[in-house]
């Protein structure tokens, strides 16, 4: 029960940050605000995710998850209300900025509920509800925020969220022990959030405005490393820099912001393939697109089941070729394809995510020491979360630069089949690497001794955590 509460989680975080979309033209004319006002509905809401999500991750080592349950899923809640019945587009972003800083912390939240929910022989398939049901959100926002919007108009687009929210909060009460109180966070953590805010802000208004806007805001990168390097020299950044050195962590963060980026581009380009090159309706582009969904929903539940037997490396791995070539098959996008073309190439690639997502996410959340898995859970939905980010800005960057041609179109999606092809190289590199050194540990010439001196090494130092607090107390 736990594992789908966690599900529900990420399932109404991913759903706003695209259901407000389609809702933008309305909320301007009945609020009475410019098109530059309201674009920050959605970058209030997305700012905060992205920048708080990693110290989220941090603070909620050192709390108790069933009262951050309650306080980020309630405190979400009360922030949705806020934003149906906004009087205006200021009370409006406001309460936006708050349903954001909830979120942030429910997405560095929900994998540690699965991880710690089920025995670890079943964690992909754990991991794979979370992986399925989250970029079911986002892709479910906009027809689903088009038919609140056609039905009541567009103040039940942050309603409908509230009583899944209240149902969660009731289920982690009833099924999670109480494992402590909240604690405020110390000012070294504060500090370390505030430049992370201000770095990955910076950072994701230059992404945003880019696509939006123009090359020029890419100045602001500047700045934002700068903000960054500060970061990296504080000694609360040692324990995160310290986890990516752990075997496979590193290779599985690499995977899911590629991967992201290429399903970003991917989403970013469609709709304007299918409307100006093939000549559909938005109805019908809504409906081809589900065709990704279809795939990964079908393919979800199989990507769990075989990272518990075949092991989370091999069944992510392949997850990846499978995007890579899904995505590969599209790229294409000539104007003699009709929608089916397009939609059973999608189905192909979100097979392939739906493979691929809970398999890396576990992987990575078994990796990780004890004490830094809500970090973790952080530094994934990070790196998710950035590629998102990236993905419209190098799609728009690469269109542009060949004026929004037909084959620069083909060349901003070449780019997210690269970008995943990237991703899908760091698995299956990783993947080799482990069966490799797996078969160089077990081999016949290996003398017994000498592995039984390794693993009295091993456990003399002590287990990766305990390393690890050593190294952030020093």
């Amino acid at each position: 029960m736990l594992v789908y509460a966690a599900g529900a989680v990420v399932f109404v975080a991913m759903l706003e940050t695209s259901i407000v979309n389609v809702a933008l033209p309305t909320i301007r004319d009945d609020l009475g605000s410019d098109p530059a006002v309201t674009q920050w509905t959605v970058l209030a809401y997305l700012l905060p995710v992205v920048a708080l999500v990693l110290p989220a991750g941090r603070w909620l080592d050192r709390v108790g998850k069933r009262s951050a349950l309650v306080a980020s899923v309630g405190g979400f809640a009360v922030a949705s209300a806020a934003a149906g019945l906004a009087p205006g587009v200021g009370f409006l972003v406001a309460a936006r900025v708050a349903q954001g800083v909830c979120a942030a912390v429910m997405f560095a939240l929900m994998p540690v509920l699965a991880t710690l929910a089920v025995r670890p022989e079943a964690r992909g398939r754990a991991m794979s509800v979370l992986a399925t049901l989250g970029p079911l959100g986002a892709v479910a926002g906009p027809p689903l925020g088009g038919l609140l919007l056609g039905v009541a108009g567009w103040r039940p687009v942050f309603f409908a969220v509230v009583p899944v929210a209240v149902a969660i909060v009731g289920v982690g009460l009833l099924a999670m022990p109480d494992d402590g109180p909240l604690r405020a966070p110390d000012r070294r953590w504060l500090a370390e959030a505030a430049l992370m805010a201000l770095g990955l802000g910076v950072l994701l208004v230059a992404l945003t405005r880019t696509a939006e806007a123009g090359p020029e805001w890419l100045l602001l990168l500047l700045p934002a490393t700068v903000v960054m390097g500060f970061w990296w020299r504080m000694p609360n950044s040692r324990p995160v820099l310290t986890l990516l050195h752990v075997p496979g962590v590193l290779a599985g963060h690499v995977a899911v912001l590629l991967l992201a980026l290429g399903f970003a581009v991917m989403q970013f380009l469609l709709p304007f393939y299918l409307g100006d090159v093939v000549g559909v309706g938005p109805e019908t582009t809504g409906v081809t697109m589900l065709a990704f969904a279809a795939g990964m929903g079908l393919a979800g539940p199989v990507g769990g089941v075989l990272a518990d037997r075949w092991g989370a490396w091999r069944a992510g791995a392949l997850g990846a070729v499978v995007v890579t070539v899904g995505l590969l098959l599209v790229q294409p996008l000539p104007a003699r394809w009709e929608p089916f073309d397009v939609a059973w190439r999608l189905a192909l690639a979100g097979v392939g995510m739906g493979l691929y997502g809970g398999p890396v996410q576990a992987m990575v959340m078994s990796a990780a020491p004890r004490d830094l898995i809500a970090t973790t859970g952080g530094t994934v939905q990070l790196a998710r979360n950035l590629g998102f980010a990236l993905g419209p800005a190098v799609a728009t960057t690469v269109w542009a630069g060949d004026g929004y041609s037909a084959p620069g179109m083909r060349g901003a999606m070449a780019a997210g089949v690269v970008a995943a092809g990237l991703g899908a190289f760091a698995l299956v590199t990783h993947w080799r690497r482990t069966a490799r050194h797996r078969a160089v540990d077990a081999g016949p010439d290996r003398p017994p001794v000498a592995a039984a001196r390794r693993a009295t090494s091993r456990r003399s130092a002590g287990p990766p955590s305990d390393r690890l607090r050593r190294t952030e107390e020093g």
